[in-house]
């Protein structure tokens, strides 16, 4: 039996996840290390629900770094679709060819390899060392902080930004890997305590019924206390963000280049002709953003490498 409540807490969690853990196709044996990056660079700030069939298509359509490679950086934007923060795209087409130049078309296992990838920050090369390569490196998202706040520290939320602190305790839960068993049991409990949060223990409606650590959580055990602080809440209406992707959803139905006025148009939607282009222009026309907005998202586009200009005013992804 465990002896710790470190141990208490991973013992319940490891149990509950072997029974309730999604099947999610990143996760099984037959998953390359290229399958998880992948899908651990579109599941940033992404629910699952939606990166299930872009990651699918995309692991049809390049099932290995080198396939991506070989493509145009702006097929890849294209077949990014809706996930949102479309750089991501970019640094995908970046790591792979990164991948295919300097490791041989093998995505690297070592920590500080991960790291030195294009776009792959500490989160990425740790979760991809241990779900990947089954490397007992500490994973810590919004998910897995959640949990260690509520469950160890008796906070609603975490802190508005990752602390010292926070790196601490996550180290400190993890399992002793000099054993192999440790190292299996660390590499799940990462998995876990993840899906612990994304399923159950969520940050607006927590389900603390089924929680199977329900009696070990001492933010449960202070009252449930409300957030030691207001979290801040990403808008969406009206925000260059949603005129940004309104803009790529243009480009990316287009098949030759567009002109920099119609995406910076205003009037009403109904002028709109007809053609492959004719809902996502009008589903752009229809955003209440003025000219000088959408002029400064355009350019951002243009200084993101996410569109390109041909010089004759034309524009289109990049090639």
């Amino acid at each position: 039996m465990p002896s710790t409540p470190a141990a208490s807490l991973r013992s319940r969690t490891l149990a509950w996840f072997k029974e309730n853990g999604r099947d999610l196709p990143w996760r099984r044996p037959d998953c390359t290390p290229w399958g998880v990056l992948v899908s651990e660079v579109m599941l940033q700030q992404t629910p699952v629900v939606r990166v299930l069939p872009v990651w699918e298509s995309w692991m049809q359509r390049w099932p290995t770094p080198g396939d991506l490679a070989a493509e145009p950086s702006g097929e890849a934007v294209r077949a990014w679709e809706k996930l949102g923060y479309p750089r991501r795209a970019l640094r995908l087409h970046a790591c792979a060819r990164e991948i295919e130049e300097i490791h041989g078309g093998r995505v690297p296992s070592d920590h500080a390899e991960l790291l030195a990838l294009p776009g792959v920050g500490e989160y990425t090369a740790a979760a991809v060392s241990s779900f990947a390569f089954g490397l007992p490196e500490t994973v810590v998202d919004t998910n897995v902080r959640r949990v260690e706040a509520r469950a160890v520290t008796g906070n609603a939320l975490p802190e508005p930004s990752y602390t010292r602190a926070e790196a601490r305790l996550a180290h400190e839960l993890m399992p002793d890997v000099s054993t192999p068993a440790g190292i299996e049991e660390a590499n799940l409990w990462n998995a876990a305590s993840m899906e612990l949060g994304a399923l159950i223990c969520t940050a607006r409606s927590p389900r603390c019924d089924e929680c199977p650590v329900h009696e070990l959580c001492a933010w449960v055990a202070n009252g449930r206390p409300a957030p030691h602080y207001k979290p801040k809440g990403q808008a969406w209406e009206g925000t260059d963000r949603q005129v940004r992707g309104a803009m790529m959803a243009v480009l990316r139905a287009a098949e030759e280049a567009v002109a920099a006025g119609e995406l910076t148009a205003l009037g009403d939607p109904s002028d709109v002709g007809q053609g492959p282009l004719a809902e996502p222009l009008r589903a752009l026309r229809r955003l209440a953003a003025g000219a000088e907005q959408r002029e400064r998202c355009l350019a951002g586009l243009l200084a993101d490498g996410l569109a390109v200009d041909d010089g004759a005013g034309g524009l289109s992804l990049p090639a």
